[in-house]
């Protein structure tokens, strides 16, 4: 009987997982309601309550489950890779899957803005499970820079150059595309962190 209720719990949280993805995806994130989650899957308030705290937590879940699909996929590749240009390459390649869904780049945005004024939360987005971290990407590049060019900041130049054209994205100006962005780190990446020919 256990077994039972731990299945049909888990088959609730699913069901209330795509119903709130679908909803931030319509309406957005702050537009949306736990009541209007719950009503949309068919349950009532308690059930969305047995399973997370807030919206906040619920949203947190679920950007942490998309991103570790990319980076499974972005990692068995990883694996594989014997250069800086090949790592990056792998490293652009994921990022673009996650350019692709629009809606739900459009509504991270949207939460990372609502996250930015709660410290609490704040902190939480900041967790490398739950954001492009600069420090994983430095972890990733590390073993294939051949100056003292610090990691780190090839890290940094690529977490700023997506998320400002996830801003730029949203925002439709059209000025840049992932392209322009995608082969512009990449160079960046290779002047800085390939010795030169002598």
């Amino acid at each position: 009987m256990a077994r039972k209720q731990q299945e049909k719990s888990l088959q609730t949280k699913k069901e209330l997982m795509e119903s709130s993805c679908e909803l931030f995806g319509k309406k957005g994130f702050m537009e949306t309601t736990v009541a209007q989650i719950t009503k949309h899957a068919g349950y009532a308030k308690g059930s969305f309550y047995r399973h997370w705290e807030s919206k906040d937590k619920l949203f947190l879940e679920i950007v942490e489950e998309k991103l570790t699909g990319y980076r499974n996929f972005r990692d068995d590749r990883l694996d594989k890779a014997t250069s800086l240009e090949e790592v990056m390459n792998i490293i652009w390649d994921f990022l673009e899957n996650i350019v692709r869904d629009q809606n739900w780049a459009n509504v991270f945005l949207e939460f990372a803005i609502h996250a930015s004024r709660t410290p609490e939360l704040r902190e939480d987005l900041s967790l490398s499970q739950y954001r492009l971290s600069e420090t994983v990407f430095a972890d990733l590049v590390r073993d294939f820079v051949e100056t003292d060019y610090p990691p780190e900041k090839i890290g940094a130049f690529n977490t700023i150059l997506f998320e400002g054209f996830m801003v730029q994205n949203a925002l439709q100006t059209g000025i840049v595309n992932m392209r322009d962005v995608r082969e512009n780190a990449i160079s960046l990446a290779l002047s800085n962190g390939l010795k030169k020919a002598e």
